[in-house]
């Protein structure tokens, strides 16, 4: 199959360097390539919309001309100032079918975040939630983190992204309900076979959270999330006159020792993924408990058994 399109996003901005070097790889690759990311960095921002502001909007030529691998393949670069789920929302409903007809994305990454997104880290990171979003519009989607903030040195990201990219164009199609006209009435074949949860995944109910380890051992393992603890998240400062502030952070954090989850396998050198339900437990798409577990199931490779 020749290379598949693809929708970039992340929640760094659109000049972090695990954007840029993501997306100079993939097109290198042959993938035509979409890339519509905030202006600035939107770390922690979760599933936030701008409803109330408008966002400017922007083409960067330079950029292009920058990474261009190939002139005859697709590569368009947008920012927008508003969050990752804006740039989701904008460039699935409606924003690409002006500003860039010849690309129509197979599959959303969201990444390479700098930093961990384990644990309870998926509720809050705008690099996860980007990719749930695309998901929740129907289109397949992975969000992908450097889980560590000791080195800025994306090669390895790199690689094991487009490892799993490689993997993935096995199972990929081209999405048939984007936009969700079908609304909840396509629901995924019964049962935990690989042809099952395949489904699940291409239409968008269950996404990929992949976290590549400080130093990589070049290996992975598909895990449930572990258990990450944030200890003294608060601090007050004295503003004097002005009263007093708050700044939310973490003083310290604690990851649980528990074996086969995502904290664990990232702490010993490997890259984890974790699939995850796209929509919340008690929705009509929701991934039932079964399909859920048996997502996780590992193949001998350490990528799911299912793809």
């Amino acid at each position: 199959m020749p290379p598949f399109p693809i929708l970039l996003t992340n929640d760094d901005g659109i000049h972090s360097s695990g954007l840029l070097e993501l997306a100079e790889s993939l097109h290198s690759r042959g993938h035509p390539l979409a890339v519509l990311a905030p202006l600035t960095e939107q770390s922690a921002v979760g599933m936030k919309l701008t409803l109330r502001d408008d966002m400017a909007f922007e083409e960067h030529h330079d950029i292009a001309e920058r990474i261009r691998a190939h002139a005859e393949v697709p590569l368009r670069i947008f920012s927008l100032d508003g969050s990752p789920c804006d740039c989701v929302i904008v460039a699935l409903d409606g924003g690409m079918r002006v500003w860039a007809p010849e690309i129509e994305p197979w599959l959303c990454i969201s990444g390479i975040n700098r930093g961990p997104n384990l644990s309870v880290d998926v509720l809050h990171s705008g690099t996860v939630s980007a990719a749930r979003e695309a998901s929740l519009y129907g289109l397949p989607s992975i969000s992908v983190s450097l889980a560590t903030y000791s080195h800025q040195d994306y090669r390895d990201s790199v690689e094991a992204t487009l490892r799993l990219v490689d993997r993935l164009s096995e199972a990929l199609e081209e999405p048939r309900n984007i936009l969700r006209p079908e609304g909840s009435r396509i629901i995924p074949p019964k049962g935990t076979d690989s042809n099952s949860i395949r489904s699940w995944f291409l239409q968008g109910n269950l996404f990929l959270n992949v976290n590549i380890p400080e130093v990589w051992e070049d290996s992975f393992q598909t895990v449930p999330l572990g258990a990450r603890w944030y200890y003294n998240a608060t601090d007050m400062i004295d503003k004097d006159s002005v009263g007093v502030a708050f700044e939310v952070g973490a003083a310290r954090i604690v990851n649980e020792d528990i074996e086969m989850t995502d904290c664990n396998v990232v702490g010993s050198g490997i890259a984890s993924i974790t699939p995850l339900a796209s929509w919340p437990q008690n929705h009509p798409l929701a991934v039932p408990d079964e399909v859920l577990s048996a997502s996780i199931q590992m193949g001998a490779d350490g990528f799911p058994s299912w793809i």
